[in-house]
C-alpha cells in the first residue's frame, strides 16, 4: 500500500520553482531517507505531504486523501523539524502529558524513559533549551507519537555525536517494536544508511533517484589512471564527476555498468578500478559542475 503519492508535484515562490515535477511512491511501513542538498526542497516536500503547504500544481495524496487543510492527515501524521514550537506556558513535562492526549498511538512509557535517559528536568521551559536539546526533545515526541507516517527533518540539528548515535539508535529500535511509515530527511547519508531501506534524492525540486539503498550501494564506480587513458575509458559513459589529480593523473565517478571485461580492460590500461560510497555517490550527482569545487581554479 502507498501511504504517499506524487504526481508531477510543483511548489512556486514567486519565481522560484521549490518543486519541479516531482512524481513517487512512498509505502507504508518502510524508512525511506529524503536525501539532498541545503535548497534541494525537502522541507517544502515535507511540510505539503503534512498538510502545512498547497501544492501549486500536481496531485499528492497522503493515505489516499490530499493532505492540504485535512483532519485525517493531521491526526496520523508528525512532522519534526528544529522550528517546533511549543506553548510557552506548559514545562517540558506538561508537553509530554498533553501530547499523550493528543496523538492517537502515543507511548507514554517510552517518552519518560527517554526523556530520563538524555537527562531532561520536569520544570525545564522549552525556550530555554539549547538548540541541540530542543532537537533531542523534538525527537522523543516524533518516536512517542508512533504516527502512521512520521516524518524527520533534519533532526539532529545541534545535537552532538554521541546524541546522534543514541537518536538512531532509539528510532531503530522503536521501528521494530512498532513499524510506520518514516521520511528522514538529511544531507548527511552516510550517518543514516544503515537506517534507511530506501533512498530520495532530490536537486532543485527534481527526483534524480528513488532506489533501495543496496541497490545505491553499488550504482557508481570509480576509475582513477594517467589522464589520456581515463578519458578514453569514460568516453560515452555516464560520468556524474571528474578531478584532475597532480599534473597527469585524473580521477572519475560513471555510472556502474559496465561488464566484466571493460574491468579487465581498465586494468589492462593502468587504471585502478574502486567501489565509490552512497555518500559521494549522492554528492556527485547533486553537485552543480561534475568537478566540484576544482572548477572554480580551472583558468580558461
Amino acid at each position: 500500500m502507498n501511504i504517499i503519492e506524487c504526481r508531477s508535484l510543483t511548489k512556486v515562490y514567486g519565481a522560484t520553482k521549490a518543486l519541479n515535477n516531482l512524481s513517487f511512491e512512498i509505502q507504508e511501513n518502510k524508512i525511506t531517507g529524503l536525501i539532498g542538498r541545503n535548497g534541494a526542497g525537502k522541507t517544502t516536500l515535507l511540510k505539503i505531504i503534512a498538510g502545512y503547504f498547497r501544492e501549486t500544481s500536481g496531485e499528492i495524496k497522503v493515505f489516499s486523501e490530499r493532505p492540504f487543510n485535512n483532519l485525517l492527515v493531521s491526526a496520523n501524521v508528525i512532522y519534526i523539524n528544529d522550528q517546533m514550537n511549543f506553548p510557552a506556558a506548559l514545562s517540558l513535562k506538561e508537553i509530554l502529558d498533553f501530547s499523550s492526549t493528543f496523538y492517537e498511538n502515543w507511548n507514554h512509557e517510552l517518552a519518560e524513559r527517554l526523556f530520563d535517559y538524555f537527562s531532561f528536568q520536569p520544570t525545564q521551559q522549552y525556550n530555554n533549551l539549547s538548540k541541540g536539546m530542543k532537537s533531542t526533545f523534538n525527537m522523543i515526541v516524533g518516536l512517542s507519537a508512533r504516527c502512521a507516517l512520521t516524518m524527520f527533518d533534519e533532526p539532529t540539528t545541534g545535537m552532538d555525536a554521541a546524541v546522534r548515535k543514541d537518536f538512531y539508535r532509539a528510532l531503530l529500535k522503536d521501528y521494530i517494536d512498532y513499524p510506520r511509515t518514516i521520511l528522514l530527511s538529511s544531507h548527511h547519508l552516510d550517518e543514516i544508511e544503515d537506517l534507511l531501506e530506501d533512498v530520495l534524492l532530490i536537486k532543485d525540486g527534481k527526483e534524480l533517484l528513488h532506489i533501495e539503498v543496496e541497490d545505491l550501494k553499488g550504482w557508481g564506480i570509480g576509475v582513477q589512471g594517467p589522464t589520456t587513458a581515463v578519458k578514453e575509458w569514460i568516453k560515452n559513459r555516464d560520468v556524474i564527476h571528474s578531478k584532475n589529480i597532480g599534473l597527469d593523473r585524473m580521477y572519475a565517478v560513471a555510472k556502474n555498468i559496465i561488464s566484466e571485461s571493460d574491468k579487465q580492460h581498465a586494468q589492462a590500461s593502468g587504471l585502478l578500478i574502486t567501489a565509490v560510497s552512497t555518500s559521494d555517490v549522492c554528492v556527485y550527482l547533486t553537485s552543480k559542475t561534475k568537478g566540484g569545487i576544482d572548477d572554480v581554479f580551472i583558468k580558461d
